[in-house]
């Protein structure tokens, strides 16, 4: 799941003289003078939730911010922009019955870091060759999932859809906490929770909330980045950052195949591949969204297949140079009815300037000089915003005994499993991991009682 735009707004009349019917059609070209800047919006509406699971994986595994070698991390963060780049080319330009040939921005899932961390947390680069075999047989399973899912959506109801992106969110809070107070490099010394790096957090935290505010068009859509660049530019005042990176980063990277080489583990495979059923699922609420909110129809068969199918092949073959899962983000769907662009052609220039800005590592080495304080105030706002787009979903739900019952014991025992996963100590390491993770034991959970548990209401 994806952060959800701070500000909403009415579509304003089309720009660049077009009509009402050319503006909702997909296959309609703008022209350039309307496409690129309208597809660079795109790139800067998700240009910050796309990198940063890649920085929370190389924290988590050890050789994050803070780390002497940041090579790996440094890679991981090229290979979210090349991928997600192909990964939305996949989308808009369409391989046969791949891709929904729709304007769906893909980038890196947030959905995954709960099932990650626990596989990952401190085994430093070589942990990333389990999750690159995961990754490779969650895409593979991700296709599968894209020929039946239509089929199963039954049994994901807001009560289960909107649990699970609660689950992510609360997960990942303490993330941000942790980022703000200096990050896990910094904990049991004076510099963590230093007022200095709440100052930074505060910094972006207020910008991005007073453009999102008060601003309008890209001030609004771009402002937790715009938030990112205001802290930096405080952080750099203060002498908090160094641009040697920069400096010694090459001019082109390419992907390497299997850079972190591959090993196969049963639990993160599982782990993945039950991850990917509910990204699909998330991908299928995309579509929907474009078609009968931005194009006024219903969506069709084949654009459902091809979205999910996209997700599949998108991931695995990010996974095979060493990028995590992608999903279609949810923010850009919301842009597209702030725009009111369709135009699957306009997102096909943001994949492209995706893809060059993934193959040069000075972009990646100039995220890197980011304090981590810094960009722990746009994840503190990013997964508060999927945190709220998690009760926007449970509105939907009719609260009665029987629905609390199967919410409460599936958010308990998730968020106690993966606040306390010692006590599972004597569990299987696939079992014991799967179920730390806290997010797919709740998932488990209130997908077999909501099957299982009858509605005395008779719905």
């Amino acid at each position: 799941m994806t952060a959800a735009p701070l500000a909403m707004a009415e579509a304003p009349a089309p720009p660049g003289g077009m009509t009402d019917e050319q503006a909702r059609d997909p296959d309609h070209f703008p022209g350039f003078a309307v496409a690129i800047p309208l597809g660079i919006q795109h790139v800067l509406a998700m240009f910050v939730s796309n990198i940063t699971p890649a920085i929370i994986i190389a924290g988590a595994a050890g050789f994050g911010y803070g780390s002497a070698d940041q090579s790996a991390l440094l890679y991981m963060i090229q290979m979210a922009m090349l991928f997600a780049g192909f990964a939305t080319l996949l989308q808009t330009v369409g391989i046969g019955p791949v891709g929904a040939r729709l304007p769906l921005v893909q980038g890196t899932s947030f959905a995954f870091i709960p099932v990650i961390i626990p596989i990952c947390a401190g085994r430093g680069v070589e942990a990333m060759a389990e999750l690159t075999a995961a990754a490779l047989f969650g895409g593979l399973f991700h296709m599968l999932v894209s020929q039946c899912v239509g089929r199963v959506r039954f049994a994901l109801p807001p009560l289960v859809t909107g649990l699970v992106v609660l689950m992510i969110a609360l997960s990942l809070m303490r993330v941000g906490i942790q980022y703000a107070a200096g990050g896990a490099a910094a904990q049991g010394t004076p510099a963590y929770g230093a007022g200095a790096g709440w100052l930074l957090a505060g910094v972006v935290i207020a910008t991005t909330l007073g453009l999102s505010f008060f601003g309008r068009g890209l001030w609004s859509t771009a402002s937790v980045l715009l938030g990112l660049l205001a802290g930096y530019a405080v952080a750099a005042l203060m002498g908090r950052v160094s641009l040697a990176p920069i400096g010694a980063a090459g001019m082109v990277m390419l992907p390497d195949p299997l850079h972190f080489g591959f090993r196969l583990s049963a639990s993160a495979i599982l782990g993945f591949c039950l991850m990917g059923f509910i990204s699909a699922i998330e991908s299928i609420a995309d579509v929907s969204a474009i078609c009968e909110g931005n194009a006024g129809r219903p969506a069709r068969d084949a654009e459902l297949i091809g979205a999910t199918a996209a997700d599949g092949v998108g991931t695995a073959i990010g996974a095979l140079f060493g990028a995590m899962p992608n999903t279609s983000f949810s923010q850009n769907v919301g842009l597209i009815a702030i725009t009111g662009v369709v135009s699957r052609h306009v997102v096909t220039i943001g994949a492209l300037v995706l893809i060059l800005c993934g193959l040069l590592p000075k972009v990646g080495a100039a995220i890197t000089t980011i304090p981590i304080e810094v960009l722990g105030g746009g994840v503190i706002l990013m997964f508060g915003m999927v945190a709220s787009a998690a009760l926007s979903m449970l509105q939907a739900v009719e609260w009665t005994q029987r629905n609390m019952l199967i919410f409460g014991l599936a958010l308990s025992l998730g968020i106690g499993l993966e606040l306390e996963p010692g006590a599972l100590a004597h569990l299987p390491e696939t079992a014991r991991i799967i179920a730390s993770s806290g997010i797919l034991p709740a998932a488990l959970i209130a997908v077999a009682l909501n099957l299982l548990v009858p509605d005395r209401a008779g719905r």
